[in-house]
């Protein structure tokens, strides 16, 4: 590896890093606005969107202009590869964190509809696993990587079980309905970020081990 390639690795590791810092707290705040009716931080997470998006087009501009420049080979392309996969998925965290505080400002107002108990253990699930993700690619840790992904039929487990609460909720009492769909697309969001930390743990698999582990059944390794 060129002294180059490898400084500028080193430049988009540290604005992945950065990225992964600015979605973890988006996530955060989306999760608190939702789960405690706090349309301020609701509001702080629809205001930040921006910067964001622009972290994530100079990180792929970079990426793209590192295979341009110094034509990579072998784990070097890999790796750029990789970093392009993890900046997409924590573009795509940012925008359902995004989706969750709209859904969090409504829920806001509708001080009697019942926030689902278990609703906060997947919220807590799901961010460990995006924070998780970003460990083992910092550490490339495959076997680590395994364990986020195993973690996910647990969040999946979760999200059907306050479905089928609301399901129940909405079935029961016709008033809730409109709050109910929009906490069923708020679990279902993040749900959707879970799957997405499957993603960047599933890169550093790729990274490391050069497997493409995405749909493998090998009794850790779980379906997206």
């Amino acid at each position: 590896m060129s002294k180059h390639l490898q400084r500028d690795l080193e430049n988009v590791q540290r604005e992945i890093l950065a990225l992964s810092a600015m979605v973890e707290e988006t996530i955060d705040k989306a999760s608190r606005a939702l789960c405690e009716r706090r349309a301020d931080l609701a509001a702080q997470v629809l205001r930040g969107d921006d910067e964001i998006d622009r972290r994530e087009v100079r990180i792929e501009e970079e990426c793209l202009k590192m295979l341009a420049l110094h034509q990579p080979v072998a784990v070097d392309l890999r790796r750029i590869a990789a970093v392009i996969k993890i900046n997409s998925d924590l573009e795509r965290i940012a925008d359902l964190a995004h989706n969750i505080a709209e859904r969090a400002e409504f829920l806001a107002t509708q001080p009697a509809f019942p926030i689902p108990a278990k609703l906060n253990r997947m919220v807590e699930m799901a961010t460990m696993m995006v924070r998780n993700a970003i460990d083992v690619f910092v550490n490339l840790d495959p076997r680590a990587a395994r364990q986020v992904c195993a973690l996910d039929e647990q969040v999946d487990q979760l999200n059907r079980e306050i479905i089928e609460e609301l399901y129940d909720l909405m079935r029961s009492r016709a008033e809730m309905v409109a709050a109910a769909m929009h906490c069923f697309s708020a679990v279902r969001h993040v749900e959707r970020i879970a799957d997405h930390a499957t993603n960047i743990a599933e890169d550093v698999i790729y990274l490391v081990e050069g497997e493409i582990a995405r749909h493998r059944h090998d009794g850790v390794h779980l379906p997206v």
